[in-house]
């Protein structure tokens, strides 16, 4: 009886022996294996054999992409705006030695190096670039993560800011100043049209006094034109001058008493005579 409980002890060790050297490595991880606590070897996809107590298995990683939240944070720019970052990494395990090895804790390495280069290349920007300029800052934080996570083990895919933008202070800042400067717009325009208006204004007088100047002189040209018409027509009568004065007299009389604001007409006192003189010869 004795033997027999011997025996099926026996072979439950053996059993649980066979059964501690045999791993099976789902397909996706690898294991990392020490011998007596120091580093072994590292397990791949399928069965595998180890000593049993004598080699273990601390270290399970997945060598799938991991999606890591670079959780959101302020970021001080170098005009000392304040902007709000996040971002997502896709990373990959590519040496499991070194990932076990190499930080104590890798995604918590890559997270707070994300979070440190973004504050890093976000400070050295400008406001403006720094919104219009997402490109180029997954390309910088991305250069940044992959020399440093390259000693541990780590493969950074690529580096996504989801969300960049002014605080909500900011914000408000931000929409003053484009009140601020459509009101100025606005200024500029109603001063630049009361200028052109005035200056629109100045050529129109300016044109109808050269006008009224090319009358003028037009009629005066006119004027000397008939005095030497009616020259010629009477010869070298000098009555000519005093016929056209006659006429420019009766007709300025004629106006004066059919003007409605005429109250009174004055008459020369020696009419007769200057109708005489006028009709004479």
């Amino acid at each position: 009886m004795n033997e027999l409980i011997v025996a099926v002890v026996l072979l439950g060790l053996v059993v649980v022996t066979i059964g501690a050297g045999v791993r099976i490595v789902p397909q996706g991880q690898e294991w990392v294996v020490e011998r007596l606590g120091k580093y072994r070897t590292t397990l791949k996809p399928g069965m595998n054999f180890i000593i049993p107590y004598v080699d273990t298995v601390p270290y399970k990683l997945s060598t799938k992409d991991m999606i890591l939240d670079i959780p959101q944070q302020e970021v001080i720019t170098r005009d000392n705006a304040v902007i709000v970052a996040n971002a997502i990494c896709f990373a990959k395990v590519t040496d499991p030695t070194k990932a076990s090895y190499g930080v104590e804790n890798f995604k918590l390495g890559i997270t707070s190096l994300a979070t440190t280069a973004l504050r890093s290349i976000i400070g050295e920007m400008d406001l403006d670039d720094a919104l219009s300029s997402r490109d180029q800052i997954k390309a910088r934080l991305r250069e940044a993560m992959a020399s440093s996570t390259m000693d541990w083990g780590i493969s950074v895919r690529s580096v996504e800011l989801q969300d960049i933008q002014p605080s909500e202070s900011m914000q408000v800042a931000m929409e003053q100043q484009a009140a601020a400067e459509r009101m100025r717009k606005s200024a500029v325009t109603k001063a630049q049209g009361e200028k052109q208006a005035l200056i629109l204004d100045a050529e129109g007088r300016l044109e109808a006094a050269r006008r009224d100047a090319e009358a003028q002189v037009a009629l005066a040209e006119a004027s000397a034109e008939a005095i030497r018409k009616v020259a010629d027509a009477l010869g070298t009568d000098g009555n000519a001058m005093q016929y056209l004065l006659g006429e420019r007299y009766i007709k300025a009389m004629n106006d004066l008493a059919a003007s409605t604001n005429a109250k009174t007409v004055v008459l020369p006192a020696d009419l007769p005579q200057a109708l005489r003189g006028l009709f004479k010869g």
